[in-house]
């Protein structure tokens, strides 16, 4: 039994060790929240197994070993022969009772696999940014924590709600899984709900036929790319934030696809208008120009959302980013 489980178990941490390694070079398209699911299950199995049966055995053995040592001892004290001082009892029962590598490394890992799957599945997930579309609010390389049940709470990995919570108002920043490829999560501005009219022409933005307010501001310098955009302070849904302009590109939306309700869009040489349709949501970067967003790709179904993003927890290049942000 101890060697097959010791091999079973080695099988097991490989296949996850594999699936990691592939994952990392691209040779599989990962999904984090199966593998954490997985791990979960297979920790849980392990656990489960460790109370019911090996933490058990291990106690008759451990039990069994310490009444056979201390009968020996006493057929040794009548014989008048001293006890064998060369052996310690309790560290000999405690080695009885210690882990097997293989439990130690499965069900021992359980508790803190099931915190952290149950903490990122339903209440707080950490992202990394890894493009400029969200600039100025967010930056390459912040890392930020995103409310997971401020939309409702989900099941893992499938994904289906279960508990409702508040709606997606104009203005939040939200996380959602990418309506082309799911697997991915991107990040951008709610710029419009259900039934609204979004237009984005000649670089302003109107909602139901308002245009947004902004103000221009100081030029934005970009010290990635050592150059500078038009700046400006929007207002929407009660956030105030900062978006961006570059001058360089033109107004209209070049290579939009064939998405889910294109029909209900407008295209021009001035931009894009659109009517959101029902259980739908349009997003926008705040670097207007450089932002794949709702405009080439579509909207984003309700189902599709993954939850509110509200603070930057950390920057390694950076520490002064680290707060709340709109």
């Amino acid at each position: 039994m101890q060697y097959t489980m010791s091999g079973l178990t080695g099988l097991v941490l490989a296949a996850f060790g594999g699936y990691a390694v592939a994952w990392y070079v691209g040779a599989v398209e990962g999904n984090f929240s199966v593998l954490m699911l997985l791990a979960t299950v297979v920790t849980g199995l392990y656990w489960l197994a460790e109370r019911l049966y090996f933490w058990p055995r291990r106690q008759r053995a451990a039990a069994q070993w310490l009444q056979a040592h201390e009968s020996r001892q006493q057929t040794l004290a009548t014989q008048g022969i001293q006890g064998d001082g060369a052996i310690d009892a309790e560290e000999t029962r405690q080695r009885l009772l210690q882990q097997p590598w293989w439990l130690d490394w499965t069900a021992g890992l359980f508790p803190v696999i099931l915190a952290v799957f149950v903490l990122r599945s339903f209440f707080f997930e950490p992202f990394k940014i890894p493009s400029g579309s969200m600039i100025p609010t967010l930056r390459i390389g912040d890392l930020i924590l995103v409310n997971k049940f401020h939309y409702g709470v989900r099941l893992p990995v499938v994904h289906t709600k279960i508990i409702d919570n508040n709606e997606p108002q104009r203005g939040d920043v939200m996380v959602f899984r990418y309506p082309p490829q799911p697997n991915l999560d991107y990040i951008k501005r709610v710029v419009a709900v259900p039934g609204d009219e979004v237009a984005y022409l000649g670089k302003q933005l109107s909602v139901n036929g308002q245009p947004v307010p902004r103000t221009p501001e100081a030029d934005f310098y970009d010290k990635d790319t050592l150059s500078y955009s038009k700046q400006f302070r929007e207002e929407l849904g009660g956030k105030v934030y900062r978006t961006l302009n570059d001058n360089e590109r033109p107004a209209f939306v070049p290579g939009a696809s064939e998405f889910p309700f294109r029909d209900q869009c407008r295209y021009t040489v001035e931009g894009v208008i659109c009517t959101v349709p029902e259980g739908h949501y349009f997003m926008m970067g705040d670097n207007r120009d450089n932002s794949l967003d709702s405009r080439f790709w579509g909207f984003v179904p309700e189902s599709h959302i993954v939850g509110k993003a509200f603070v930057v927890w950390m920057n390694f290049g950076d520490l002064g980013r680290i707060g709340t942000f709109e």
